[in-house]
């Protein structure tokens, strides 16, 4: 039975479709930071290890509340890291980088979280869909958070 929620079946369609985008790439945002939680090594580890834990442990609920917003819209939340890897534009880990590395990599990570919530939301609003749109602003804030905290580790 589809959703009657006052969006037509095409935007619905088309508003998860981004949703889908938006949620493998938190996933594999998620996946990489839970790797580097695990892996960091050198002079700041346990300021890193904790603050990786605070940040995995955010997107681990947010990756449920955007499958679910998906199912809202009446469409199937991808799942398992081959639909993930088709959709997300998050690069993985590749060996295991050190801690400045790591933390340039999850600066790039949540920029690119930020710029598909930001794609999405001319469509969003378009669409009269104040719960997506509450949902990415939601997800927006986090992001832009999360990594100007990161950056000022760099600096």
């Amino acid at each position: 039975m589809l959703p009657n929620i006052g969006i037509d079946e095409g935007k619905r369609k088309e508003l998860a479709k981004g949703l889908s985008k938006l949620l493998a790439d938190t996933y594999t945002l998620y996946l990489k930071t839970h790797n580097f939680h695990w892996n960091v090594t050198g002079p700041h580890f346990n300021e890193l290890h904790l603050m990786f834990m605070n940040q995995y442990t955010e997107m681990w609920t947010a990756v449920d509340e955007v499958a679910e917003r998906i199912r809202a819209l009446g469409e199937f939340a991808p799942g398992g890291y081959k639909a993930f890897a088709a959709l997300s534009s998050i690069k993985e880990a590749e060996g295991h980088p050190d801690w400045k590395e790591m933390i340039t990599q999850l600066v790039d990570g949540h920029e690119e979280v930020i710029r598909t919530c930001r794609a999405m939301l001319s469509n969003v609003q378009e669409s009269g869909d104040e719960s997506s749109n509450a949902l990415i602003g939601d997800r927006l804030r986090i992001h832009e958070k999360t990594a100007w905290m990161l950056r000022s580790l760099l600096n």
